[in-house]
């Protein structure tokens, strides 16, 4: 069900240090960002960004820098603090996130670095600053990546390729067992990326805060969502949010592995409806 029809979708590039980011909105009410996982973009979130302002939420969605139609990264920066700036540019106060994977890191760190700004947090296939990568098979697609970037004719394409392994097969199955049309729609948007942004990587290191040893000082309602067929690192960083934030609700999906909101989609969004209604008033 798709409540688009109704909810006019606003459009702003908003300045941060040394860039800017390009975002959208929707509906009206309590806010909702959504911060999408690493070489995608906004529209990751297409399943839920219109159906949640039809549930009367404002949806926030944005291109994080070096994603998108966002800035490429052209020195040091911090991915919280220009979500902070986002926040502040569209007199959002405090916001719910809901980020998944590298937007699930950026949430934790603002809600380490930037508490007043945050009110619940859904943190999906959740990346943590601070903590290694160290399953073995992450290991080898990231190391394929890198040998990859050195390869000017086919390099783009194997990069891309090796993500698709890493972060939408997963370590259990192969290409031939996920869905095509998941798997077309995550290689546009990762090639477009690279297309893009890959030209200055390098240019600039994201600051981080060090989550891993910080989790405890979270201090707003928190839900955990991840995927049974996901990388062990993912599950640790999920156990260890869920283990160590006050509170803190965590739910797997049985079907899914890292691009959970896509490949369970119906009990994904059950399950942040149900975690919006405890912690918004939509009164």
């Amino acid at each position: 069900m798709t409540h688009a029809r109704t909810h006019a979708v606003t459009a702003a590039t908003v300045p941060v240090e040394a860039g800017e980011l390009y975002c959208e909105s929707a509906g009206e009410g309590p806010p909702v960002v959504l911060l999408h996982g690493g070489m995608l973009d906004l529209y990751m979130w297409d399943e839920q960004f219109s159906w949640l302002a039809g549930l009367g939420y404002r949806v926030i969605r944005y291109d994080a820098r070096g994603h998108g139609r966002s800035s490429t990264v052209a020195r040091d920066y911090a991915h919280h603090d220009d979500l902070r700036a986002l926040l502040t540019h569209l007199d959002v106060p405090c916001a719910t996130l809901v980020g998944l994977s590298l937007g699930a890191r950026t949430a934790v760190d603002a809600a380490i670095a930037h508490p007043e700004s945050v009110s619940a947090l859904v943190l999906a296939s959740p990346g943590v600053s601070g903590r290694p990568f160290t399953d073995p098979y992450v290991a080898h697609h990231t190391a394929q990546q890198m040998a990859a970037m050195g390869d000017p004719d086919s390099g783009a394409q194997r990069f891309v390729e090796h993500f698709l392994r890493m972060w939408v097969d997963g370590p259990y199955r192969e290409p031939s067992q996920v869905s095509r049309e998941l798997r077309e729609r995550m290689h546009a948007s990762a090639s477009v990326n690279v297309a893009r942004h890959a030209r200055r990587l390098g240019a600039g290191i994201p600051r981080e805060t060090g989550a891993a040893d910080r989790l405890a000082a979270i201090g707003v309602p928190t839900l955990v969502l991840d995927g049974e067929l996901d990388s062990s690192d993912i599950s640790s960083n999920a156990q260890a949010i869920a283990q160590t934030v006050p509170d803190a609700r965590h739910q797997r999906f049985a079907s899914a592995a890292h691009m959970v909101n896509l490949e369970s989609t119906r009990l994904f969004n059950l399950a942040v409806k149900s975690f919006l209604g405890s912690t918004t008033d939509l009164n």
